[in-house]
Formats: structure tokens, sequence, C-alpha cells
């Protein structure tokens, strides 16, 4: 199998390579537009995501994929489920909107407390040092539709990296060998 593939590589002369080698670079830029596409539509930075725990079960399941839209004119209730970013931490964070803390007045704010559903505490043990509440500067987005374990192979190739570099080498090789 693998003698096989090295067959093709070297039957391939210099412009057929160059070829398969220009079609995948269209690959990963049009995957790129498509994503800043989307970033532009919904309004986040971050248009999909995908559950990495069990702290949203039932509602979301470790391995589910979120869409989420981020819009600046529609406020923040009680119920809805945002993922947020906290300082000092990487990853973004898929939690319920438990309670609303409003300022009324010249410089009305609106800030929020957040919460797993399978959490038995709310999330102000995660927030940065001193953060009692979040603000919508600190909203990636509100989960408006998911497909339920999509996510699992991203979950794998983190959790296993020679699993993703044998994932990104088999699409590698399909490319440059794929002739059509």
């Amino acid at each position: 199998m693998l003698q096989n593939i090295f067959d093709d590589l070297k039957r391939m002369n210099k412009r057929q390579f160059l070829y398969q080698f220009l079609s995948f670079g269209m690959i990963v830029s049009s995957a790129l537009m498509i994503w800043k596409g989307l970033m532009v539509v919904t309004g986040s930075e971050s248009p999909i995501v995908v559950v990495l725990s069990g702290s949203m079960e039932p509602a979301f399941h470790r391995g589910d994929l979120l869409f989420l839209t981020n819009y600046e004119n529609e406020p923040v209730r009680v119920g809805e489920i945002v993922v947020f970013k906290v300082e000092g931490r990487d990853i973004p964070i898929v939690h319920r909107v438990m309670k609303l803390h409003e300022k009324e007045g010249y410089n009305s704010t609106v800030k929020f407390l957040t919460k797993g559903d399978n959490n038995s505490a709310d999330d102000r043990g995660l927030y940065a040092p001193g953060q009692l509440w979040l603000t919508n500067d600190d909203v990636v987005g509100r989960a408006r539709g998911f497909l339920p374990y999509v996510g699992m192979v991203t979950i794998y190739m983190n959790e296993y990296p020679k699993f993703k570099y044998a994932i990104l080498a088999c699409l590698g090789l399909y490319v440059l060998i794929h002739r059509e």
C-alpha cells in the first residue's frame, strides 16, 4: 500500500506535483475564507465550538458541536447559554446565565453570573481573581444550535497527538496523489 503511494508520487512530473500542491493550498485558503465569513455573519470570534466537559449535561454532552452568534444589539437573558473567555484561560467555557445584575443610569451596564447545569456551584471560582460577574466583553458567543458528538474527532485529536498527525498525514497524501 505504502509502496503504491510512493510509486504514484514518483510517476508525477513537476507540473502535476505543483498542481496538486496548489489544489491543497486552495482547499486550505477556502476553509479559512469560510471561517472568516462565518465570523462576520455571526458576529462571533469563534462561530463554532466543541463542548469539552460534562458540565452542561443534560443540555449538551462532551463532544457536541455548538453554533454561536454574538450580535451586540441582543441583550443577555437569564437561561441563555453563553460561551465566555476568562482572563488567564485559553479555552472558552460553555455555561448558562443564572443571574443578571443591571446598573441603571448614564453608564448603564449589565453584568451576569453563569453556572454549568451539571455543576453544584456558580462559576465565580472559574472567573479571574477578584472578578464576580461577567460582562458582554467576556462573551465569545451564544449557543444557537448544536450537532451531537460531532466534535469528538477534535477532542481525540487534541488528547491523542499521534492520531492527529496520522489523520493529517493521510489527508496530505490523499491530496498529493489524488489526480482529479
